[in-house]
């Protein structure tokens, strides 16, 4: 296997594939990328064996040698950051070595053979359809922070991609708030009807590859996702498990409408939960005809209070809640004003932008 590239072109696919490769495996192969050259397109590959990300580009010029062989991920990406910024990276492999030398630099790396490197079994796709990448993008950018992170229940430490005919949703959710996001969705079949959960490091790994321009192809499988783009593909295990049924959590017939403009109800959050209860985070909110007042305090008899102008005139109402989830939701809203809406004390919360309703959050109130 021999082949030249430049510094710039051999870190493109090595920063694509590195965010799956982990330090310390028990299977020292996956500590490696897979480089694979065949018929001048040159494929850097990295797995966790849940989590498979191939990046990809096509060499110009003569010369070059095909073949496979797994290398060190990390330390081959640090040399090629190390290397000149003009710098052409002369790559080569004999008797299990491979060298990497640019100007008067030269390394040689252990390898392991591109027979030992796993492939994520992928199936057949019963499902697939194209969408911009920009959009699949929002849909996980905004559901991904109410994800669970190690919860028992399994299914929840993961994000669920919904195609219900002409729409595609994601929800999260954590048992405590819930964020959904829902997109149109014209690749697909109108009467098709699926879901999937994508585990969590599937969801930051994707959404880190997915870009604001292009399209996206999208396969589904039982038990795989795929996505296919310009010059990457990802695919990743899904969780096996049924995802609760969302619907039934959001809260309906809400009638105390609070209108706040997103900027100061962010800046107000933040400055109340610094004398919050570090353990519980929560906050009281104090409602009154025009009025949002924010309370908080803590074991060292510290408290912090708020007054904030809202559009509002149901009445007065008090109902805790934890301020990061908050902090969450107007963090990853876009729009300048925020509607939350409220029943009583003891019901959840339904938050969105009122000019756009293809985000919905759910926070559930907590006791102070």
């Amino acid at each position: 296997m021999k082949f030249s590239i430049s510094r710039e072109a051999l870190l493109k696919p090595l920063q694509v594939v590195i965010g799956v490769v982990e330090r310390r495996q028990t299977m020292p192969v996956l500590s490696n990328v897979l480089v694979q050259l065949e018929d001048d397109v040159l494929s850097v590959t990295g797995t966790d064996l849940e989590v498979e990300i191939v990046g990809r580009l096509t060499l110009n010029g003569e010369g070059h040698q095909p073949g496979a062989i797994t290398v060190p991920g990390r330390k081959l990406m640090d040399i090629c950051r190390s290397l000149p910024e003009s710098g052409t990276i002369e790559f080569s492999e004999s008797e299990g070595r491979a060298q990497v030398q640019c100007g008067r630099s030269r390394f040689t790396l252990a390898t392991l053979p591109a027979s030992e490197f796993p492939n994520v079994e992928e199936g057949d796709a019963q499902h697939h359809f194209q969408m911009p990448q920009s959009q699949l993008k929002r849909l996980m950018d905004a559901t991904s922070f109410s994800m669970a992170q190690q919860d028992v229940r399994y299914y929840l430490n993961g994000m669920l991609l919904e195609i219900d005919g002409d729409v595609i949703r994601s929800v999260a959710t954590d048992g405590h708030r819930l964020a959904m996001a829902s997109s149109p969705n014209t690749g697909a079949p109108a009467d098709t009807k699926v879901q999937a959960i994508l585990p969590r490091k599937g969801v930051m790994e994707l959404s880190r590859l997915l870009d604001e321009e292009g399209d996206a192809t999208v396969f589904l499988g039982s038990n795989h996702l795929r996505v296919e783009m310009a010059d990457i593909r990802f695919t990743s295990k899904l969780i096996d498990g049924v995802y609760p049924d969302y619907q039934r959590v959001l809260p309906r017939g809400g009638d105390k409408d609070i209108l706040a403009e997103r900027d100061p109800l962010k800046q107000a959050c933040g400055r109340v939960s610094i004398l919050s209860n570090e353990k519980y985070r929560g906050v009281r909110l104090q409602l009154s005809d025009g009025l949002l007042q924010l309370q908080a305090n803590n074991p060292e008899q510290e408290e912090a209070q708020e007054d904030l102008m809202v559009d509002y005139s149901g009445g007065t109402l008090e109902i805790g809640f934890n301020v990061n989830y908050i902090q969450d939701v107007v963090n990853n809203l876009k729009g300048d004003n925020v509607l939350i809406t409220l029943s009583d004390p003891n019901s959840s919360a339904l938050i969105q932008d009122p000019a756009d309703d293809s985000a919905l959050y759910v926070v559930m109130p907590m006791r102070l």
